[in-house]
Formats: C-alpha cells, sequence, structure tokens
C-alpha cells in the first residue's frame, strides 16, 4: 500500500463554537489549527471561510488570508471547499479556485443534505471543472451517492478532469450514503482502475469508516467539519487530536502516514 494520506478538515460551514468551543473560525485559529495538524500527520488540509461572527463565506480574500498564513508555517497541500454552504450561488463557490491553491472539492452530483439540499447542476459541476482546469487546481471528486462516481467518468469522458482521479466518499450524512462497510467498498469497486480515494465519516462514523480505509489501502479525512467529538459525549480538544488518533492506528496496523510532499507524489500533483 502507499503510504496513509490524512487530511485535516477542520472548520466547515455548519459547525459553531456552541457546538465545540475549540472550533477554528478566525483566519489565525485556523492557520494554527492547520499546522497542529501538519504536526500530527496531516498532509492536506481542506479549508472552509468564516466571517468573523462565524458565517460561512466564500470571500476570496478571506480565504487568501488564511491560505498565507498556512503556507508560513508548514508545506500542506491546499484543498479549498466549493461546496460553501447551503444555498450559496455558483459564483461565490468557486472564489477561492481563482487563487490557483493545488487542491479544490468538486462534487458531482446534488444530494439530501440533513434539513437542505447540496445542489448541483450538472452545468454548475461543469462550471467548477472549467474553473478548476484554467487555474490548474487538482479536482478533489466529492461524492455523496453512487451516481455521483458515474458523473465524474462523463467528465473525464468529456476532457473536462483529468486522470488519475482522486475521490472522497463523504459517508453518513443525514439524508446520503450510510456509512457501511458494504457501501465503502461497493464505492471502492466502481471507481475507474488507477484511482486514489479517501473516505470521510461524518459523526459517528468518523472512526470506524477511517480504521476501514486504512485497511483498505484508501487515505482518511477528519476534523470538526465531520464531528466534533472524540469519543461518544467527550468533545475532542482539537483536530489535531483527531489527526494523531488515526496516524497512530495506521502506524500500529503497519502503515506508515504520508507527509506533503509523498502526499503530492502519490496523487500526482506536481
Amino acid at each position: 500500500m502507499n503510504k496513509l494520506i490524512i487530511t485535516a478538515a477542520l472548520t466547515g460551514a455548519e459547525v459553531t463554537k456552541k457546538d465545540n468551543p475549540k472550533l477554528p473560525v478566525a483566519p489565525e485559529e485556523i492557520a494554527a489549527a492547520a499546522y497542529q495538524c501538519w504536526q500530527a500527520g496531516a498532509s492536506i488540509v481542506h479549508l472552509h471561510a468564516r466571517y468573523p461572527d462565524g458565517t460561512p463565506t466564500q470571500d476570496k480574500k478571506i480565504y487568501k488570508k488564511i491560505i498565507e498564513m498556512v503556507k508560513q508555517e508548514c508545506d500542506l497541500i491546499i484543498q479549498v471547499s466549493t461546496g460553501g454552504a447551503v444555498g450559496m450561488t455558483a459564483e461565490e463557490r468557486i472564489a477561492p479556485v481563482t487563487l490557483s491553491p493545488e487542491m479544490a472539492t468538486l462534487t458531482t452530483g446534488s444530494v439530501n443534505f440533513g434539513e437542505g439540499v447540496f445542489y448541483n447542476s450538472p452545468e454548475d459541476i461543469e462550471y467548477f471543472a472549467m474553473h478548476m482546469k484554467q487555474y490548474g487546481v487538482k479536482p478533489e471528486i466529492e461524492v455523496f451517492e453512487i451516481g455521483m462516481v458515474e458523473t465524474a467518468n462523463r467528465m473525464v469522458n468529456k476532457g473536462l478532469i483529468n486522470r488519475p482521479l482522486h475521490f472522497d466518499f463523504v459517508m453518513g450524512v443525514p439524508g446520503a450514503i450510510p456509512g457501511t462497510l458494504k457501501n465503502l467498498i461497493n464505492f471502492v469497486e466502481t471507481i475507474p482502475a488507477g484511482s486514489t480515494w479517501s473516505v470521510a465519516g461524518i459523526g459517528r462514523t468518523e472512526l470506524p469508516l477511517a480504521i476501514m480505509g486504512i485497511i483498505l489501502g484508501g487515505h482518511v479525512r477528519v476534523g470538526f467539519e465531520d464531528n466534533i467529538y472524540y469519543k461518544k459525549g467527550v468533545p475532542a480538544k482539537s483536530n489535531a487530536q483527531l489527526v494523531e488518533r488515526i496516524a497512530r492506528i495506521s502506524r500500529e496496523l503497519g502503515r506508515e502516514v504520508a507527509n506533503p510532499v509523498e502526499a503530492r507524489e502519490i496523487l500526482g500533483i506536481s
């Protein structure tokens, strides 16, 4: 197996400091959390931005400040979200891609998301993909349902995205695919040969899916965007605490953890 790539999803768009007071919101907090996760074994940082009052935003200036602060401290792969928050326009969501980060998420379909709908029309998906190609950004194909894999394949055939593909299976979102071993194996067996993949388990599915991902040869995403607890009823102290646990478990299972240089090689990022 390749070494394990750990992605730290620090903030997201839904979690608040009321949910977990340790949630990083300000650029300084997000950059500090990213550095701590890098020290703990992460090689990718998945970024969302917030206004000072905690409201989610795709403001390019705020993303730029966060990215610059992270790069001053470490060599993490910067991955921006184009998901933003439910209800944002495609034009709002694409803004941080114009900063030419190394990676960005590309969700290839719409999905029920809790009480809302995470809407991604075919037109919007192609719009995001074209911008990523224009700015030299590697897409992480973010899938919540199995049909989203086939949409990614069609986009390859149209020349909108290039192989090798990298997928992130987001599992356990209320309204989307449950976070089970059977569903994860189905995802893995469906993606094109030569692709890489990671798994992001939401809530209580985060740890068991991460362990499955390690064993199956995939990669893992953890962090407050997906889960704010270390174990049932015990809030996590930091994003880094969640990263460190996965790094430790992986090493105990005999699989070493990739640093950012090694992760770039595995993902085909020049």
